[in-house]
Formats: structure tokens, C-alpha cells, sequence
């Protein structure tokens, strides 16, 4: 059983930066893909960025693109999210999801609890 604990969250200024770390236990890491998801207040849960379990595919959202790098360390069986450039539509719950077989899916199998992200001044 895969589990999942974000970290990292917290309030940042607009045009601040965060990164967010997703870490796993419980299995071998590296097989799953791992996807970054966010729910805004009022808003369904988005996928902003994913990553192959060997790192070697990424993508990510036009919302974010740019401004947000997804990246992991297996040895670590940690996923990261790196958010620059941060704006106050940003602001959301984060969520980190793994599954072996489905890409950037809200289907994905094992998530975490989430963690809040305020951007404001």
C-alpha cells in the first residue's frame, strides 16, 4: 500500500515561490507516476503537473506552465513541486497522486491529504 504526504504549503506573497514536497512509503517508488492536483474554493480538482516514475516524461498545465517545475528523487521517494512566479489564483489545496498505470488522472489510485497554499499580500 503506496501512501503519500505533502509538505510544503503554506502563505506566500504574489510573485513569491514555494516548493512542495510529496513523499511516499510504503513500495517501491520509482514504478509509479506521480501528478500534482489542485482544488481551488468552489472550483473541481485540477491536474497542474506529472512525472514518469523514471522522471524522464513531464508535463503540465498551460495554467502553470512556465512558472511551476515538477521534478523527483527516487532515492529519496520524493516528487517535488517547484512554484515560482506565484499569483493569487494559485491559491488552492495541492494534492500529490500516484498510480502505476494512469497519467495525470484524477482516477489515479493513492493520494495524499493535500497541502493549502495562500497566495496573498
Amino acid at each position: 500500500q503506496l501512501q503519500l504526504v505533502e509538505s510544503g504549503g503554506g502563505l506566500v506573497q504574489p510573485g513569491g515561490s514555494l516548493t512542495l514536497s510529496c513523499i511516499a512509503s510504503g513500495v517501491a517508488f520509482n514504478v509509479y507516476q506521480v501528478g500534482w492536483f489542485r482544488r481551488a474554493p468552489g472550483k473541481e480538482r485540477e491536474g497542474i503537473s506529472c512525472i514518469k516514475g523514471n522522471g524522464g516524461m513531464t508535463s503540465y498545465a498551460d495554467s502553470v506552465k512556465g512558472r511551476f517545475t515538477i521534478s523527483r528523487d527516487n532515492a529519496k521517494n520524493t516528487v517535488y513541486l517547484r512554484m515560482n512566479s506565484l499569483k493569487p489564483e494559485d491559491t488552492a489545496d495541492y494534492y500529490c497522486a500516484a498510480d502505476l498505470g494512469s497519467w495525470c488522472s484524477v482516477a489515479m489510485d493513492y493520494w495524499g491529504k493535500g497541502t493549502l497554499v495562500n497566495v496573498s499580500s
